[in-house]
């Protein structure tokens, strides 16, 4: 076995150079496509070995499992209605995909190509080897023709694509934007999955013959690093003529948690895929109870896309049962109601004038929120008197997404600042990061993002905002303010009540959003099937596309 010739897997960062691949790709027609066959793909003979199965083949084995409290744990079942699971499906994404080809018709290929590397990686990695130059919207369930590389595609980021994530140089800056290795030379059949625990050989031979893939205990399956390869994320901007202008981290939450008291004993599995309680079997076949199985859930906060999913399940392809789904959705929410943030509310009153401070406390090991900068947090702030009427109220969620208040929802060309001090309802605390283009316009142009104006995002608990190294920085007048640091934030409101009979109820709740008005508004400028699409299911669903995080209520005389 030939397990020393791997070929590195790298992301957009660099596109000029993965450019040039395509065009040979293109120029010479070397489109070899494989026959189908098991795992959707069967290479030619005397070519290069198939790399991957679909997650099909392992749950034959790794579902039906059962914890010791009478929990169904099986993996299967839990990962195919979670996000990685759906990653090839998600209609956000593919909108998104076509808006930067739109924008940067002179790297369309590449863009198309790179953007596969972390939601298609089964299907873009074969289809390389394979000499054949990757595509994203040809897979996409409601507008693709399809081809020899959509089984893969549409199994999204699957079991056999990250249990063969090898361990070399996770955590480095060249494993970042889907710079992860897998063996690309060992022939299926001899080829390993590794996994965190050790496997007696007579349990590697049942696995061998059942899956062609050999089981290896590695602890790097356990590690943050293994899980930065697609969740750093660097851009590179263009100006008009193409040009490369910088480079943005677009998402960088491992960055974020290493600059964390988080970083010293707990990792994204710990809370993304919390262990199950007591000794649980991997398998159904053959069990050997285990202590410390992790669940296969991903949980995090996107309760949204799930029910997005599921109700457009049909267009979309979902395999995911609509029960399933909806456990996944129910579990996000439950997250983000449970270890997300808290929410403390201080105020009194006198000679007319209510002040109340607000404090958000984060409770997770990276900013919040995180991840793709279309996701959004804000304070919702109300102050009603002795008759339930409403004497004040800053950052109510409308029926159509946007935030009452909001500046940047109404208007694309302005924001929000960070606030110490809220005194109007036209003002609102929104946690986000705001990009710009190379001309200092606001952009949701991943490839018209330049640099940040703002990010006031929540610091996890230790993150030293004046030490912070320029990828995970904090932007705009949350840099000043004494009260915002690693761990939470305190906002001032200050309201008139005038004559209004108290006693006075105070409510303030933090809220979540995973795609902000603004993003996907500025989707429907395009004219294009992708867009029109994803904008007809958002709008049918805005009013339930944010979710309650935290809330607080004191009555003051």
């Amino acid at each position: 076995m030939n397990q020393t010739s791997n070929t590195t897997m790298r992301g957009w960062c660099g596109w000029r150079g993965w450019g040039l691949v395509a065009l040979v790709f293109l120029a010479t027609g070397l489109f070899p496509f494989g026959g189908e066959g098991r795992g959707g793909l069967v290479a030619q003979a005397g070519s290069v070995p198939r790399l991957f199965h679909t997650a099909e083949e392992c749950m034959a084995c790794h579902n039906q499992l059962t914890a010791p409290s009478g929990e169904d744990i099986s993996m299967g079942f839990a990962w195919r209605s979670s996000m990685m699971g759906n990653s090839g499906r998600d209609p956000y994404w593919m909108a998104t995909v076509r808006r930067e080809t739109l924008d940067h018709p002179a790297a369309a290929d590449v863009i198309e190509d790179k953007c596969t590397v972390c939601h298609l990686p089964m299907g873009r990695t074969q289809a390389v080897l394979d000499g054949v130059a990757p595509r994203a919207f040809q897979h996409f369930p409601v507008t693709g023709s399809g081809g020899a590389y959509t089984e893969l595609a549409v199994d999204g980021v699957s079991c056999t694509v990250c249990h063969q994530v090898q361990d070399r140089n996770l955590g480095e800056r060249e494993s970042f934007t889907g710079g992860y290795s897998i063996d690309r030379t060992t022939p299926m059949g001899e080829r390993w999955v590794y996994g965190p625990f050790e496997v007696d050989d007579g349990r590697v031979r049942v696995m061998r013959s059942s899956s062609e893939f050999l089981p290896r205990e590695s602890a790097h399956i356990r590690s943050a690093e293994f899980c930065a390869s697609c969740h750093t994320l660097f851009t590179t901007a263009l100006d008009p003529q193409g040009r490369e202008v910088a480079e943005l981290p677009e998402q960088v939450p491992y960055l974020e948690w290493k600059h964390s008291a988080y970083a010293v004993n707990t990792t994204c599995q710990d809370c993304h895929m919390p262990v199950v309680e007591g000794e649980t079997s991997v398998t159904s076949v053959l069990p050997h109870p285990r202590k410390e199985l992790s669940r296969h859930t991903f949980q995090g906060g996107n309760f949204f896309m799930p029910r997005m999913l599921n109700r457009y399940r049909a267009d979309l392809g979902v395999k995911a049962l609509p029960q399933e789904l909806e456990a996944t959705a129910r579990l996000a929410e439950e997250n983000l109601a449970t270890q997300t943030a808290r929410v403390r509310v201080a105020a009194s009153v006198a000679d007319g004038r209510l002040t109340a401070d607000v404090a958000v406390e984060s409770l997770v090991g990276h900013k919040l929120p995180t991840g793709y900068p279309s996701r959004r947090a804000w304070i919702h702030f109300t102050v009603r008197d002795a008759g339930g009427g409403t004497v004040f109220e800053s950052g109510a969620f409308q029926g159509d997404g946007s935030i009452a208040g909001n500046v940047n929802d109404a208007d694309g060309a302005r924001f929000e600042p960070h606030y110490t001090e809220i005194t109007s309802p036209h003002q609102v605390q929104v946690y986000e990061n705001i990009m710009v283009d190379y001309a200092g316009a606001l952009t949701t142009g991943l490839l018209q993002g330049a640099r940040y104006v703002k990010d006031n995002r929540l610091l996890p608990e230790g993150f030293q905002k004046a030490s912070a190294p320029a990828d995970v920085a904090v932007h705009g007048a949350a840099l000043a303010d004494p009260d915002f640091v690693g761990g939470g934030d305190v906002v001032r409101y200050i309201v008139r009540v005038g004559s209004s009979p108290g006693p006075f109820t105070v409510e303030a709740a933090l809220w979540y959003q995973p795609i902000g008005y603004r993003w996907a508004r500025n989707l429907a400028e395009y004219p294009t099937e992708e867009s029109a699409l994803f904008g007809g299911y958002f709008d049918s669903m805005a009013a339930s596309s944010a979710a309650l995080v935290a809330r607080d209520a004191v009555t003051v005389r």
